[in-house]
């Protein structure tokens, strides 16, 4: 978006013809026909007529991207008093569930909190294996299927009365995340939540959703498509490094409002970043 940007404006009147280049940009860096609406009539309003730099439309694009982001930006409150605050982590396979799992795991250990992981995407021998790993790595114990294909939902169960026994303050639940049959998924996400509320009624206390940037606006059909299936209550985009430009992120906020807690921008533990609307916006549109 920053070179597309950079070839539009250089010392040029924001006319009708300007604006809806700039409208159609903005949908071609994946931030929707809605956000990028909202943004373009937003400079109508300012700027329309005068004659503007490439660095007065990018700090003006950054401050429109901003307004739309600040009100998702917001953290994921741990409460370790409920003993523990239960994390079910969903989102399509390759999305980045089991590697979020890990780092927050091992951010959580950091701050000295006693957490656990439940290695639920029973299916799959790779996701079971890597949280074993990061486990051993972080000290979080990992409440493992006996076999492959085990039911996810009874050691869900079972993993959450051993943390209320053992005093684990987090626990970190990890799914499948099959979406090629809808209908099944649906009833194992449902079924995990049902049996987690015999234990704690109150139970999933956070419900997080990760999707990969890098799938631009598909990102929204997983979005809808797992507020169906559960009550999503917060957003981790990952794979915000590489290529990525991160625009679906303002899509989601339009679209959605969900709080964005967490964006990855790379593979170690502290490259899983609190979300911050400003500082995003900026780099968004190439001010660093």
């Amino acid at each position: 978006m920053t070179e597309s940007v950079t070839t539009l404006f250089r010392k040029r009147r924001l006319d009708d013809e300007a604006l809806e280049e700039l409208e159609e940009t903005l949908i071609a860096a994946d931030l929707g026909v809605a956000a990028s609406r909202r943004i373009v009539e937003g400079f109508r309003r300012t700027k329309f007529g005068k004659e503007v730099t490439e660095e007065e439309v990018k700090a003006a694009l950054a401050e429109e991207i901003a307004a739309i982001l600040a009100p998702v930006a917001r953290p994921l409150e741990i409460e370790p008093a409920r003993a523990p605050h239960v994390v079910l982590v969903v989102g399509v396979n390759g999305t980045g569930k089991t590697t979020t799992i890990a780092k927050l795991g091992q951010q959580y250990r950091a701050r000295g909190l006693a957490c656990a992981f439940v290695a639920g995407d029973t299916f799959r021998a790779a996701a079971v294996e890597q949280l074993q790993i990061w486990g051993e790595r972080t000290g979080c114990r990992v409440h493992a299927p006996a076999k492959p294909g085990a039911d996810a939902a009874g050691l869900a169960f079972d993993a959450l009365k051993a943390a209320k026994a053992d005093g684990t303050q987090v626990l970190l639940v990890d799914t499948a995340g099959r979406l090629h049959n809808k209908a099944a998924l649906m009833e194992e996400l449902r079924k995990i939540v049902r049996v987690l509320k015999r234990v704690d009624e109150t139970a999933p206390h956070s419900v997080l959703l990760t999707l990969d940037a890098t799938t631009g606006q598909n990102a929204l059909q997983q979005c809808k498509v797992f507020k169906e299936m559960v009550d999503v209550t917060g957003l981790a985009v990952t794979k915000l490094d590489g290529s990525a430009k991160g625009g679906v992120v303002v899509a989601l906020a339009q679209e959605f409002g969900l709080p964005v807690h967490f964006v990855g921008v790379g593979e170690k533990a502290q490259d899983l970043r609190p979300f911050a609307a400003r500082d995003f916006a900026r780099g968004l549109v190439g001010l660093e």
